[in-house]
């Protein structure tokens, strides 16, 4: 165990003990025949400033695993659970993963991005796992593979598991980049289709066949590392179906929906044990009138998609969300981002309680750079916007189930920077924030179990408390 880890397990053990006194002083005075009931918000609260006053400019390694056995993420309820106990995420993205490990000249980045992750405790990993008919292509063309790019994923996988940082893999893109549905239909015109827009991948059933086709060979790649299948791996703690899909030419969301309904099956047909994500990035559509209002402009009701309905599919396990106030509602900054950004978190972790019964994960979300207006103390408040709302739902065992930020970099890879990049090392403020609310879940993910968890009002804090140790 290395430097990092033990000083993130020492830190974590006597946060524990220190919750355990905050229990003890908070109880004194109703053990012995007051009420019997201290509000939980109370422990957490005292374990917060804790945290706060300890953890800022400490690095920490593996996520708040401890010495559990690596099994799978599971979803019971509106919360995910791994061991019997709930499993918050404070995650990222960094897409490129499969591309740099494809070339043993910047192979060593995907191992840097694991390692700086894991010094402030991020747990959950999205990237790519495909790359369609483009530089470094893993899928070169319909069901032809570039062996060594499967590899450099098989790299990416087993990468992750030395850091015990679990992976969200999407399966293909709505955008040009890395191929996307654009590349399918260029493949099924070459074929002799007649096509007529990149939509016509959701409903064309060679298209169709071909995407099928896809997840059928990811989701039974043995990796040449480890010697697992993927569907059999525990550090994949998700598959998502696309990024970001809209079908713009069917506003009615019908074209996009069938879609959804025959691929969420089609995969949990592959694979039942992982969970399965749209990749959605949140817009309300026609089935819910009344929830337009909250989606951040006119356009984003005419996409295809629609939150609720799309969620409700059978296969689904939980939902996703973007956040980019920046490309939705004005590129300059300012605090109406941060007010958009809480009320659109909120609105929709309500609607995965009322509605979906499942958790939701804020799975990009992020501020660029480039914006007119732009600093990194705004980058900050951002951040902290996220995690507070974040961590209201979790005091209450609520649906909001974790965040990834887009996106973070490694040093020396500035040139891959498309605004949005955190490189950690250069930013000490952002690192204490990501730590900081890493450091809080962690509490919360080695407290609780799932049947006694932070949102159980009528329980003593110190009964509580016991219940957790005993699991």
């Amino acid at each position: 165990m290395d430097t990092h880890m033990k000083k993130f397990w020492l830190h974590i053990m006597i946060s524990r003990m220190v919750i355990f006194m905050i229990v003890i002083r908070s109880s004194s005075s109703t053990i012995f025949g007051a009420t019997g009931e201290e509000p939980l918000d109370t422990v957490v609260e005292g374990a917060e400033n804790y945290l706060a006053f300890h953890t800022r400019s400490r690095s920490h390694g593996v996520g708040a695993m401890e010495d559990d056995a690596w099994q799978m993420v599971e979803k019971q309820g509106n919360q995910f659970v791994v061991n019997g106990r709930p499993f918050y995420i404070n995650g990222f993205n960094t897409y490129w993963l499969m591309a740099f490990a494809a070339d043993e000249s910047t192979r060593g980045k995907v191992t840097d991005a694991f390692k700086q992750a894991s010094s402030v405790g991020l747990t959950v990993c999205r990237t790519w796992a495909f790359n369609d008919g483009q530089w470094r292509a893993l899928q070169k063309s319909p069901s032809v593979y570039d062996e060594e790019v499967f590899k450099a994923l098989d790299f990416v996988v087993s990468e992750a598991k030395k850091y015990k940082i679990r992976l969200i893999l999407s399966l293909s893109n709505n955008w040009d980049a890395y191929g996307g549905k654009a590349q399918y239909v260029k493949w099924g015109k070459a074929a002799g289709l007649n096509l007529t827009s990149d939509d016509d991948f959701f409903s064309n059933p060679t298209l169709r066949g071909y995407y099928m086709a896809h997840v059928k060979t990811v989701l039974n790649r043995i990796n040449t590392l480890t010697n697992i299948t993927y569907k059999d791996d525990p550090t994949i703690f998700a598959w998502e179906l696309m990024n970001e899909p809209r079908c713009t030419s069917d506003p009615s969301g019908d074209k996009l929906q069938s879609w959804i309904l025959e691929m969420a099956v089609y995969v949990k047909s592959i694979d039942p044990k992982h969970l399965v994500e749209i990749g959605l990035e949140g817009f309300y559509g026609p089935s819910t009138p009344n929830k337009v209002q909250f989606n951040p402009n006119t356009h984003a009701q005419q996409v295809g998609t629609d939150f609720i309905r799309n969620h409700q599919v059978l296969g689904v396990d939980f939902a996703s969300v973007h956040i980019y106030a920046d490309s939705w509602i004005s590129q300059s900054i300012s605090d109406a981002h941060l007010q958009f950004t809480k009320s659109w978190m909120e609105v929709h972790i309500e609607d995965a309680e009322k509605y979906l019964g499942m958790p939701v994960v804020f799975s990009e979300f992020g501020v660029s750079a480039k914006d007119p207006g732009y600093n990194p103390s705004f980058r900050d408040n951002l951040l902290s916007t996220v995690y507070k709302t974040l961590l209201n739902s979790t005091k209450k065992g609520g649906s909001g189930g974790g965040s990834l930020f887009w996106q973070l970099f490694p040093e020396g890879t500035d040139y891959m920077d498309d605004g949005y990049a955190i490189v950690l090392s250069k930013s000490s403020s952002t690192s204490n924030i990501i730590s900081l609310h890493s450091s809080r879940l962690a509490v919360f993910n080695s407290f609780c179990t799932w049947k006694c968890r932070w949102g159980c009002k009528k329980k003593h804090a110190l009964e509580t408390s016991l219940c957790n140790e005993d699991v």
